[in-house]
């Protein structure tokens, strides 16, 4: 099969496209013949820190298909079923014409959802639901804010705090905000030109997709018994929150991160929103397989409004 494998061989463009073995099922493990996969922030820091390499080397963690074989202890899916799928926690392996995933990291494909809309969602979508829903208690009437909203999860976060009923503020840059807006923002902050931790608005949450600010600015702007959720940032950002988080949650605030875990009743709630019309990704760039390089780099720029998406099958 066709492939775009990581090498670490110190060239501009470490992802080749190549052929490589195509993979067997286990016994519990379905073969996806797939469609279309989505890059996450995830795929690149992990090459970029040289951890968590997936064995294969086959980055791609959301991406959605058809069923091709099934192993014999599988129950819920058969050949010709299309699917979605989280391999966030198995290992990736999405860049490719096919990969064998566990049954537990399946979900069913609505038909009235396209391949490449359905591979946008998994991880995104997963990420901002656990941080709204599980870590940040989301309750409706609340006031929230998504810092770092026209990003692959802050698109959803944006559209899943209003599913939850709370009053949304997006904060992005200047060329974003007519989408923020659109995807159903109340209120959009172009962070050039405000700093919305030095105004006198208080949210009950705050999801910190990119947490560029220090937690002491983020306390200013929470409620006496708000929030803060990061789910994203550099790893200085990541290692100062968990160091100093319990600290600055001494008192009525809470400082919280989150690192998402794959869960298919998640991915089945997100992905049934998406096909009642509910909530739906936002896609900026699709690129082909071959070109696959092109778009780890596109990502990797931080440019991207919303997910970038590989299409596999032409």
């Amino acid at each position: 099969m066709k492939a775009v494998i990581y090498k670490k061989n110190g060239s501009s463009d470490p992802f080749i496209y190549c052929d490589t073995e195509k993979p067997v099922p286990g016994d519990r493990e379905v073969l996806i013949r797939i469609h279309a996969v989505s890059l996450n922030a995830a795929d690149y820091r992990l090459y970029r820190m040289g951890l968590g390499i997936p064995k294969s080397g086959i980055f791609g963690a959301d991406f959605a298909g058809q069923v091709e074989a099934a192993g014999k202890d599988v129950h819920l899916f058969k050949p010709g079923d299309e699917v979605a799928a989280d391999t966030s926690d198995f290992g990736f392996g999405g860049m490719a014409e096919y990969a064998a995933v566990p049954e537990s990291a399946v979900v069913h494909k609505p038909a009235g959802i396209s391949f490449t809309d359905a591979a946008a969602v998994p991880l995104a979508a997963i990420t901002a639901l656990q941080a709204l829903r599980n870590t940040g208690r989301i309750r409706s009437g609340q006031k929230v804010l998504v810092n770092g909203a026209s990003g692959g999860v802050g698109t959803f976060a944006v559209q899943l705090a209003k599913y939850f009923g709370a009053e949304v503020t997006g904060v992005c840059s200047t060329g974003h905000t007519d989408m923020v807006r659109s995807i159903g923002a109340d209120h959009v902050i172009d962070y050039k030109k405000e700093d919305f931790t030095q105004s006198d608005i208080h949210y009950d949450l705050i999801l910190a997709v990119n947490g560029y600010h220090p937690l002491s600015a983020y306390k200013r702007a929470l409620t006496a018994n708000g929030i803060y959720v990061m789910v994203g940032g550099t790893m200085k950002q990541i290692f100062k929150s968990l160091l100093l988080g319990p600290a600055f949650s001494a008192g009525g605030r809470k400082f919280r991160f989150l690192s998402a875990k794959s869960n298919s009743t998640d991915l089945a709630f997100v992905i049934n929103l998406v096909n009642e019309g509910k909530i739906k990704p936002v896609i900026d760039k699709i690129f082909p397989l071959a070109d696959a390089g092109n778009a780890f780099r596109y990502i990797e720029s931080g440019h991207a409004a919303g997910k970038v998406v590989v299409v596999v099958d032409g």
